[in-house]
């Protein structure tokens, strides 16, 4: 039995644990700690899950591994979600061959069949660092039970945090830049592993640009200081006093402009330490609101500029898009309030903390874009003082 804390409520999280239950997995929610779950092997015979709610989220992809422990096969829809580009499977597809099994793709989607599983360590190497595929080869190593030694892992917080997990379960984890190494465990836990899902960086993150473009102070409870350290650093360049203490995010916007703003260069980056492309919308938002010539880059999600700056333009920003990945403007603009549609959860995080800051009456669509990412940012927003309202068509 697996018991996990702190578990947020947003849609996707909701999904993900429908899907476990068509998979066969008893999981609920404790009635007396709802951000706590229980999850167990179920006594019944275990389904594959509805394809309709697979598509839904990206980390579908994660279920891989349990589905062949289970099944010995895998089918699942190509990832859903937001709709920001190319989501290609390559990297998981290689890291899946990598032990054994056999790949095949048609329109509808793909299928891992579970080939004959050799013993020793499974060795791979990423051509570059992503972090779904290096969660997938921690997932994949633990149902085949098999060490693992993976070359230029993805060392992003939600990595570590699932290596984290799988210390809690018993495995040995040691990990570098350079290479991700596991061993599993001696013998199975005799009793429930229980594990803490730590704050959600991003959130914490938007909660915060969205205090420093409005020129406010708060205090964010329940942050990992490494997660958000290259936030703090990009607010700081900005004119914002961010800092971290223990795991409070605090955030200290100056009044009478003793800190100067610089420009910004924000780069989405999946090196160690760099800055995570889920930050660069609402930072974008931020810098629409301070001096300087400020550059932006998102390699990673190819089509997030093309979802984003056009919403920005229906708020008044002038937003010169260098490609289709690389914008740069100056501050600061000053916004005037319109209708606009978040199209993926960052884009609607944006667009919020922007209409913050517009003259007049911003009305944002897609909330369920929002909710996906997000158990109730609105309202975490109007506890912080902003003038949010939720309104029927």
């Amino acid at each position: 039995m697996v018991h996990l804390a702190n578990v947020p409520a947003n849609a996707d999280a909701e999904t993900m644990l429908v899907l476990l239950q068509q998979c066969g997995w008893s999981t609920a929610r404790v009635a007396a700690d709802p951000r706590s779950v229980v999850m167990m092997p179920g006594k019944r015979t275990p389904a594959a899950p509805a394809p309709e709610v697979a598509a839904r989220i990206r980390a579908s992809y994660y279920l891989v591994p349990a589905l062949l422990r289970v099944h010995g096969r895998a089918r699942l829809p190509w990832p859903g979600g937001c709709r920001i580009g190319d989501r290609g499977m390559e990297q998981h597809f290689a890291v899946y061959e990598g032990f054994g099994d056999r790949i095949t793709v048609d329109d509808y989607g793909y299928q891992v069949e579970a080939g004959a599983q050799p013993t020793g360590t499974a060795s791979l190497a990423l051509p570059f660092r992503s972090r779904g595929a290096t969660i997938a080869a921690l997932l994949r190593a633990v149902v085949a039970g098999r060490p693992l030694r993976l070359g230029q892992p993805n060392l992003s917080p939600e990595v570590l945090s699932v290596v984290d997990a799988l210390r809690a379960a018993g495995w040995a984890c040691r990990v570098s830049e350079s290479r991700l190494v596991t061993a599993p465990p001696s013998s199975t836990p005799d009793k429930a592993v229980r594990w803490t899902v730590p704050g959600d960086k991003i959130e914490a993150g938007t909660l915060a640009c969205a205090v420093a473009a409005t020129g406010g102070n708060a205090h964010i409870a329940g942050v990992c200081e490494e997660a958000v350290a290259p936030l703090i650093t990009a607010l700081r360049w900005l004119g914002v006093s961010a800092g971290i203490d223990g795991s409070t995010l605090i955030v200290d916007s100056p009044q009478d402009g003793k800190l100067s703003s610089h420009s910004l260069r924000a780069v989405a980056s999946l090196a160690p330490g760099g800055l995570d492309a889920d930050f660069e919308p609402p930072l974008m938002a931020v810098a629409l609101t301070r001096p300087g010539v400020h550059l932006f880059s998102d390699a990673i999600n190819s089509g997030r500029h093309g979802n984003l700056v056009p919403q920005l333009a229906r708020l008044g920003a002038d937003i010169h898009e260098l490609s289709p990945t690389r914008c740069r403007f100056t501050g600061p603009q000053r916004l005037t309030g319109a209708g606009v549609e978040a199209t993926d959860i960052r884009t609607g995080s944006a667009l919020l903390i922007a209409g913050l800051t517009a003259r007049g009456v911003t009305t944002l669509g897609g909330l369920e874009q929002l909710r996906r990412g997000h158990a109730d940012l609105p309202g975490k927003l109007r506890v912080l003082g902003a003038d949010i309202c939720e309104v029927i068509p």
